[in-house]
């Protein structure tokens, strides 16, 4: 199974559309699944993706060979291009730093509120609370973060139907990559 947790409805109505995922609820969660993916919208901020992965690992039994994915969009610096898809290895959360693949360089850098202009290459606003809830399961073997620039520190420039289409165009590289 493949467990995808995402921010944003927009986010998640890439993979809803393409594989016709169902709606369903779990908890106070809007759910869609089916019988090989599983995908939660988690909303905005590191506390609600936390809770939402927690969500999903509480209420499914985890097998060894089963995934866990962060998904979205982020801001990045111009060195990356729009609608690039980035596999993170680092994250950076309070001024720490957070090892998810040694041998993958990427840093994603997750704030509390969005970033209008950043020192930082990459930033979200979700994958540490991802991060925090898989890390803490033993049942987790597997899991990914993966991030498409949807914009330079302009999120005011971020439509829905720009994110569902960055997503989209992205999804079968998520699911070669796993």
């Amino acid at each position: 199974m493949i467990y995808i947790v995402i921010a944003l409805k927009p986010e998640a109505q890439a993979f809803i559309d393409r594989y016709k995922l169902p709606k369903k609820r779990l908890n106070s969660y809007a759910f869609f699944s089916n019988e090989k993916i599983k995908v939660i919208i988690s909303g905005l901020g590191v506390y609600n993706s936390m809770m939402a992965t927690q969500t999903l690992i509480d209420n499914f039994d985890i097998k060894d060979e089963d995934i866990f994915i962060n998904v979205g969009i982020c801001g990045a610096d111009r060195s990356y291009k729009i609608g690039e898809l980035v596999e993170i290895g680092s994250i950076v959360y309070d001024n720490k730093k957070y090892i998810i693949d040694k041998s993958i360089t990427t840093i994603l850098n997750c704030q509390d509120t969005g970033a209008k202009s950043s020192e930082n290459s990459l930033v979200d606003m979700e994958s540490f609370g991802f991060y925090d809830a898989v890390i803490h399961s033993p049942a987790i073997n597997k899991f990914h973060v993966f991030k498409v620039v949807s914009d330079y520190f302009e999120p005011e420039k971020v439509t829905k139907e720009k994110t569902k289409s960055l997503i989209f165009s992205i999804i079968d590289d998520i699911l070669k990559k796993v």
